[in-house]
């Protein structure tokens, strides 16, 4: 008997990681997940977008428009920076990031900061947003490599079904 031929590849079975950590998210319209992983393939963090420890989803604002401090942006943290708070003493230094949409400038920052060296995502629509053109620029000038996630997955299906096992 040979061995499976149809497994996912490393960078599929994070980013996997990285959707299903998004469906933790209670934002109505944007969820997205982060998982870190270093040079031996394992996962040091996750996160996703949520509000802080201590501040109740239920207590602060999910819009997207309207008065400043009656939207979503002051208040939640963003995956790529709750997965590096998240980390339990791990050094993340040569770490990968995987998450489904490129990071803004603030986790830009994070990311840099905490000395992750590369970027894996699946979608830039914010592209042209001064948050990642500036996220970007400060990326390319640390050196830290990102690149689209390459693969010829469009789904990934998680079963609880024990018979499929």
């Amino acid at each position: 008997m040979n061995k499976r031929s149809d497994y996912i590849s490393w960078d599929e079975y994070f980013m996997g990681i990285a959707l299903l950590s998004a469906k933790r998210s209670k934002d109505p319209s944007t969820q997205v997940g982060a998982c870190i992983v270093n040079k031996q393939h394992k996962i040091v963090s996750v996160g996703y977008n949520g509000m802080p420890i201590g501040c109740s989803d239920d207590a602060f604002p999910w819009d997207r428009e309207g008065e400043p401090l009656e939207t979503k942006y002051p208040y939640v943290c963003h995956a790529e920076l709750n997965a590096i708070l998240n980390n339990v003493g791990f050094n993340l230094a040569d770490c990968t990031i995987y998450v489904p949409l490129f990071p803004c400038n603030e986790c830009g920052k994070a990311i840099i900061q905490a000395g992750i060296r590369e970027v894996v995502y699946i979608s830039d629509k914010y592209a042209q947003t001064d948050s990642v053109r500036a996220s970007k620029r400060m990326l390319d000038h640390a050196g830290v490599r990102y690149r689209r996630l390459e693969t010829n997955l469009e789904t990934l299906t998680v079963s609880y079904r024990v018979g499929d096992i």
